[in-house]
């Protein structure tokens, strides 16, 4: 699978790899930082994607379209389209960039807009990865949780980083009997969560 990385794709992930560094100390304003997972956890997140069942693939919070990216390697083998959702426009047009010039258009769909007004018809969702403002990350869960097929997926990003202020849908999350769920200490903490065969 990460021998399939073509060189415009890695060019595109050290772009976007070093203008996320940047963003981080040059003063750029925190709504304008890409904000994206580490070349680590896109790794991480491809091989859990590689293992899931057949199915939706969904990610919320698009951003410049990286962690779509690494999705993509498994999407672009299964003959599917990863559905990422983005709301802000100059996100969406990073993303368009992106995907454009590591030709993924055959693996991404790009959807312009909120995931709770987009997304609920969505049925069968084998693998999730959520990225998106905290402030949506309950509604967007009890959305996914419930439309996970048999031993779907859900990875929510900022899981340690972010710990506090997310502790009470992390425990949530944690106690709900459809899912066995665990943190994953890599990147900003993956919440990894499987849904149960029978449940």
């Amino acid at each position: 699978m990460f021998s399939e990385i073509t060189p415009a794709l890695a060019a595109r992930m050290k772009q976007l790899e070093d203008r996320d560094r940047g963003d981080r100390s040059d003063g750029t304003s925190y709504s304008h930082r890409l904000k994206q997972i580490p070349p680590d956890v896109g790794k991480f997140l491809a091989l859990l994607a590689a293992g899931a069942p057949p199915g939706e693939f969904v990610e919320i919070g698009t951003s410049a379209g990286y962690s779509a990216l690494w999705i993509s390697l498994v999407t672009e083998q299964r003959g599917i389209k990863l559905k990422t959702f983005e709301v802000l426009p100059h996100k969406i047009e990073l993303a368009r960039e992106t995907f454009s010039l590591t030709a993924r258009w055959n693996s991404v769909e790009l959807v312009e807009g909120n995931f709770l007004e987009k997304g609920t018809h969505l049925q069968s969702i084998a693998f999730c990865f959520l990225d998106c403002d905290k402030a949506y990350y309950e509604q967007c869960y009890e959305l996914v949780a419930a439309r996970l097929v048999p031993q779907g997926l859900l990875v929510i990003d900022n899981a340690l980083s972010h710990f506090d202020e997310i502790k009470p849908i992390i425990d949530k999350i944690c106690s709900d009997e459809r899912l066995d769920s665990m943190i994953v200490p890599i990147g900003n903490g993956e919440l990894v969560c499987r849904r149960k065969p029978t449940a």
